[in-house]
């Protein structure tokens, strides 16, 4: 694999990118092994409170000398009230009665805490910092800017890629509609923001003049191979890597990963009230059909937490949102580290495969 200005300039040898897995998966530990194999590790740092983003940062820093990513929501949040929660709450008594809980209660409506995390980010300076759901303000991009770390923005659709390039980003994150997790889309419906990722990249790289970073169920050299043929400057992969011994990902949840025989996923906004790709299971299947009933984001996110820990904690899968990419019948349990040099060769391989024998 050649050298790109966007390698030189992220201080990467691989075109490998860790994606920001927040809420557990990802740790200190993983972003740093994916960081000493070459490739660019990263925190998912949004939903953390600023004295646990500086331990984590710290953390990082202490296992790894080079640079890594810090990833943030910037925007996403509905601060509306529910007009009846009754019937979420409903249901959710019921399982939390099955799960030994005490009966859920609403909790107040969450606070973005984008402005206070971003000032941790400006204190801290990661060589990268990237951010999803939304677009930093002028101000914000301004001071990223000015302690001269590398930006990166999602981009669901190529009319949010061009709001990214004209908001000043150094690349863009296309993330197809095969993707894991949550979806980054904010500029456009969810529904018509479902692009899959080989369209996405050729209209990212036609329509901008930024390097594109393919994201969207990716999972070997020869998905990576594929996706730097259709013009993509690096990928980012996160399914991938979850159930590496350094993830932080349950174990449930890393053996529902490992035992994914087919693509089941689905996208759903029943854990979180945004839409979210994972393995279908009993809580998605209960409210299909009732998607009305789901509160918007982040209170429905907050309001399903104590389901989803005590779910972890019980090895119960049923009720853990177990986000996933398409790719992920193909999952390995291998070190993190290991992952990245293997996934190195294989992209070679495939690349030399397509090329044929040197004349």
């Amino acid at each position: 694999m050649a050298k790109t200005p966007l390698l030189d300039k992220l201080g990467i040898e691989h075109p490998i990118l860790l994606a920001p897995m927040g809420g557990g998966p990802g740790t200190p530990q993983l972003a740093a092994a994916v960081c000493e194999a070459g490739g660019l590790g990263s925190l998912g740092a949004s939903y953390m409170t600023p004295a646990q983003m500086h331990e984590a940062i710290r953390k990082t820093r202490s296992l790894t000398r080079k640079p890594f990513n810090v990833n943030l929501f910037a925007g996403g949040h509905d601060v509306r009230s529910p007009a009846n929660p009754g019937p979420m709450l409903a249901i959710l008594a019921e399982i939390h009665d099955s799960l030994g809980l005490p009966a859920p209660v609403l909790p107040p409506v969450p606070r973005d805490p984008f402005a206070e995390q971003l000032e941790v980010v400006l204190e801290e300076r990661p060589a990268v910092f990237s951010f999803t759901f939304g677009i930093p303000s002028r101000e914000a991009m301004a001071r990223v800017k000015a302690r001269r770390m590398t930006i990166l923005g999602t981009a669901t659709t190529v009319r949010e890629a061009r709001l990214l390039e004209e908001a000043g980003v150094d690349a863009i994150v296309a993330q197809g509609a095969e993707a894991g997790a949550h979806r980054g889309t904010f500029a456009d419906s969810f529904e018509a923001s479902m692009v899959p990722l080989a369209d996405l990249l050729r209209g990212v790289v036609r329509e901008t003049s930024l390097p594109a970073i393919a994201s969207g169920g990716i999972m070997d050299g020869r998905d990576i191979a594929a996706a730097l043929a259709n013009g993509a400057a690096a990928v980012q992969l996160g399914t991938a890597f979850l159930a590496c011994p350094e993830s932080g990902a349950s174990e449930a949840y890393k053996r529902a990963i490992l035992e994914a025989g087919r693509d089941t996923t689905v996208i759903t906004r029943a854990f979180s009230g945004r839409p979210a790709r994972g393995l279908a299971n009993t809580f998605i299947r209960r409210l299909e059909g009732r998607e009305e009933i789901i509160l918007p984001y982040p209170l429905q996110n907050a309001l399903t937490r104590p389901m989803r820990t005590a779910a972890a904690q019980r090895g119960e899968t049923r009720f853990l949102s177990l986000w996933a990419g398409q790719g992920v019948a193909r999952a390995r349990s291998l070190p993190a580290g290991e992952l990245v040099r293997r996934l190195a060769v294989e992209t070679r391989e495939a690349q030399r495969s397509v090329a044929g024998p040197a004349t």
